[in-house]
């Protein structure tokens, strides 16, 4: 049964704000300037949306969010940027979702819980199915692919990509990119073994998963170079799952970055 649209005579809503059929929204809401929400989506009590954001089907927005902020960068100079969010999405308590900087916009997929305090800054990329605990703070131009889960409490800097189906544990401090597949702890964060429990539960078959765990010793558990590592794993497991290509090319590129990086340092000493 169809639920028809509620708007609360105490909500403020934009004339320019587009809301679809079905949407609820609560007492001393603020929906802002060229806003649109998504069929069925429910935006709680003080809850704040400010201007420039799309909301998929079905989210709900919990009171005290806030999205579609100005970037926090003093480079910002007004520039029309935007947010864009998915469908099925869960925005707890006092999440902040910030819109780009420069061109472009921020993007959150579907399906994905963001529990409270959590922050995404101007220019991430969100995917799918992702899991964001308490009070996790991922910076400006950070990439998170589908499936991702973070423990309470974690800082990402900027920049950097966590890859497909990986898990950030608590209280992490994560300075580079996350493999995809595998766990990363620590302060700086490091990779500490597959995500056995998120392959399994994601379907992930047994083989695939002996093949993460046995490349999982090579990469990070032997002390090789990554560049050797990554031979070393293409001759010893010569019939590849796609899991398995995705990590090794993930890794490469991950290698790849890192010597770039190093280059780029070098040339400025020498400047």
């Amino acid at each position: 049964m169809a639920v028809n649209t509620s708007i609360h005579p105490t909500a403020v809503v934009h004339p320019s704000a587009i809301i679809e059929p079905g949407v609820i929204i609560e007492a001393y809401a603020y929906i802002g300037p060229n806003v649109r929400i998504g069929e069925g989506s429910y935006i709680h009590t003080h809850a704040i949306i400010m201007e420039n954001v799309i909301i998929g089907k079905n989210c709900q927005i919990f009171p005290g969010a806030v999205i579609g902020a100005p970037p926090q960068d003093t480079r910002y100079k007004g520039e029309k940027t935007s947010v864009i969010i998915g469908d099925n999405n869960i925005i707890r308590e006092f999440v902040t979702i910030h819109r780009a900087l420069g061109e472009g916009s921020t993007e959150i997929g579907s399906n994905n819980l963001l529990m409270a305090y959590s922050h995404i800054g101007h220019n991430c990329k969100v995917g799918n199915g992702v899991v964001m605990s308490n009070y996790v703070g991922i910076s400006g131009h950070v990439v998170i692919e589908d499936n991702v889960t973070f423990g309470g409490i974690v800082g990402v800097h900027q920049w950097v990509t966590v890859g497909k189906l990986a898990m950030v544990g608590g209280y992490s401090k994560v300075v580079q990119d996350v493999p995809p597949f595998m766990i990363v702890d620590g302060r700086p964060a490091k990779v500490v073994g597959p995500n056995k429990v998120g392959l399994r539960r994601a379907g992930i078959p047994p083989a695939v998963r002996n093949q993460l765990k046995k490349a999982f010793l090579i990469l990070f558990h032997s002390k090789l170079p990554l560049g050797k590592g990554i031979i070393k794993v293409q001759e010893e497991i010569p019939e590849q799952s796609e899991e398995l290509k995705k990590l090794l090319e993930f890794v490469n590129a991950m290698r790849q970055s890192r010597a770039g990086r190093q280059l780029e340092r070098l040339a400025r000493r020498r400047s």
